[in-house]
């Protein structure tokens, strides 16, 4: 097995290639070790596919039970994780660092905050705040002793608040902050992938997977994207199936979706050790 350290440097390594790598979102152990097998680079959380796969809704998993998660993630196979941390379980610029020290602990390589405040009435930071947070989860990180990638995220278009001008402003600040790598979940069109792109100068990663967004990896990668997530949508397409089989049986009385469900040994070899 791969020390911490190690890993740290390889997953930073990936962000400054001349090509995007993908990094898929598992949402639990055995998802994290089925990818691992099948030859991804890296692996990153998914709050929200981590969320459902507990009977829960996203945002409302606590601190400790994330953290036991990571582990759980980091543990299922021998690949770098980033995760996802949410808003930082809190508003506080030293919370958001806490969060930053028990992820490192959980044994992470690294790990996003966002600027999104999980209240409906005001969903974004104030960009003072928002940048206050960024540097003290940069400060944090710094102080670790391995190099942890911070993503800083700004979740305007995933609040609906599709303001490019203001995305862009965000993600300066927080690459001046500290951030290693940014990230603006919801930006589907290459216009405005590329506007970004043109206006920082960190690695920016670019989340797949939702509809409407139809560039392929080997698009974003000439376009100057370094790295590509796909947040819950791989959960989401494994519930998919489950749904479809679900309704078919309930509401037709029929079993037609096994013909299509993965080999029993298929699954038993991936999740070998």
């Amino acid at each position: 097995m791969k020390t911490q350290m190690e890993k740290a440097r390889f997953f930073r390594a990936l962000h400054a290639r001349d090509r995007a790598f993908l990094i898929p979102n598992p949402w639990d152990a055995g998802s994290a070790r089925v990818l691992g097998r099948l030859g991804f680079e890296a692996l990153a959380t998914t709050s929200a596919g981590y969320a459902f796969s507990i009977g829960q809704l996203d945002h409302t998993v606590d601190r400790s039970a994330m953290m036991a998660h990571l582990t759980a993630i980091v543990g299922a196979s021998d690949l770098p994780v980033s995760a996802d941390l949410g808003n930082g379980f809190g508003d506080a610029p030293e919370t958001a660092a806490e969060t930053v020290r028990l992820a490192a602990m959980a044994g992470v390589v690294g790990g996003s905050i966002e600027d999104a405040t999980g209240h409906k009435d005001n969903p974004i930071y104030e960009v003072a705040r928002a940048v206050e947070r960024i540097e003290a989860a940069a400060a944090a990180a710094r102080a670790l002793p391995f190099t942890f990638t911070l993503t800083a995220r700004a979740e305007n278009y995933l609040n609906g608040k599709p303001n490019l001008r203001d995305t862009i402003q965000r993600l300066q600040l927080y690459q001046q902050a500290g951030a290693d790598v940014l990230y603006a979940p919801g930006l589907t069109s290459q216009e405005d992938i590329a506007a970004v792109l043109k206006s920082v100068d960190r690695p920016l990663n670019v989340l797949a997977g939702l509809a409407g967004a139809n560039l392929d990896l080997g698009t974003l990668s000439r376009m100057g994207v370094r790295r590509v997530s796909i947040g819950s949508a791989l959960c989401r397409a494994a519930y998919g199936a489950f749904l479809r089989a679900a309704r078919e049986m309930r509401e037709r009385g029929t079993f037609t979706f096994a013909d299509e469900t993965v080999k029993f040994a298929e699954i038993s070899d991936l999740l070998k050790s």
